[in-house]
């Protein structure tokens, strides 16, 4: 399983300038890792056993399991196109990549393997005590952990779908359904408000209404500041290549993209009672159904050609 990363030492060790080589050989570290179930107290789940490659690295299910079965409270986000994020989690408790990547190891409802284990572990594998000692100077720490699963994360950008394709003159690459709702998008739903930019997300927080202190009773960004007026605040995630990513929302409650939409047209149809939703929520956007076709389309239409291909089923060489 690991031949890869003692080839990748071996070859620094006897060649000049392998340091070079140090970016791709870290990344190649990382994805090792990450596919690992090594890092769980149970030796069963691995950080792929929740954000699967086939689904841009997101879950199928509501809330994943981790050891024992345990069942999580938030569903699993995607980590491709993360590099340029600057909080990480629904509830963005993380500052860094390398933060995000190792608080699953030691969550007990995750991976429940305490920090100072998973190290010893690492540093008895001798494979991975040579590849730590070759491409971060020593044995394996905290930070370098996490520094070498991010490296790999970093890898995981998408740039080649209907829509990039589209933006960059290719007028035939998306639908006319996908380029009616691409103005739907940017114009009557609203949607490029919060979801900007080349990934999709603001990187802001928001209060969607999915917060009610009742059955809906996730505090989310609350919980983090300890601040009340936060609570019910949850990080907009990027659309890139959402059509892959079900179940939506920070607690997995839409199956489906059609009731994602749906939702945004009339949130008080779906929950009520919302405390501190945001204002541009308030009226409902009165989307006709072909103008909702047309807005999953465009949805659709964020997927990059890696997963679009039939019978592709990537395992994390991306």
């Amino acid at each position: 399983m690991r031949a890869a990363i003692t080839a990748v030492v071996l070859l620094g060790a006897v060649m000049p300038g392998a340091l070079a080589q140090a970016p791709e050989a870290r990344a190649e570290l990382g994805r090792r890792l990450f596919f690992d179930p090594l890092l769980s107290s149970d030796r069963t789940v691995s950080c792929a056993s929740c954000h699967k490659p086939e689904h841009a690295f997101a879950d199928t299910t509501q809330v994943s399991k981790g050891v024992g079965g345990k069942e999580g409270t938030r569903n699993t986000p995607s980590v491709m196109n993360s590099t340029a994020r600057v909080t990480f989690f629904w509830d963005g408790r993380a500052g860094a990549l390398e933060e995000q990547a190792i608080f699953p190891i030691e969550n007990p409802i995750e991976m429940n393997l305490p920090m100072a284990t998973a190290i010893e572990r690492l540093n008895a594998d001798q494979e991975y005590a040579k590849a730590f000692n070759e491409l971060y100077g020593g044995p394996a720490t905290a930070k370098s952990l996490g520094r070498a699963l991010a490296a790999f994360e970093k890898t995981l950008e998408t740039a080649n779908s209907p829509y990039d394709r589209y933006s960059q003159g290719d007028d035939a690459a998306m639908t006319d359904a996908a380029k009616r709702g691409r103005l739907l998008f940017i114009g009557k739903a609203n949607c490029a408000t919060c979801h900007s930019g080349e990934d999709f997300t603001s990187d802001r927080f928001e209060n969607i209404g999915l917060f009610n202190g009742k059955d809906l009773n996730d505090r989310g960004r609350g919980d983090v500041t300890r601040i009340e007026a936060d609570a019910g605040l949850f990080k907009v995630p990027t659309l890139r290549n959402v059509a892959i990513t079900a179940p939506y929302m920070h607690n997995g409650m839409f199956a489906a993209l059609r009731e994602v939409i749906d939702y945004y047209d009339n949130p008080d149809a779906r929950v009520t009672g919302a405390l501190r939703r945001d204002a541009k929520l308030d009226k409902p956007l009165q989307l006709t159904e072909v103008e909702k076709q047309d807005l999953q389309a465009f949805l659709e239409a964020l997927t990059d050609d890696r997963f679009r291909k039939s019978g592709e089923q990537p395992n994390g060489n991306l």
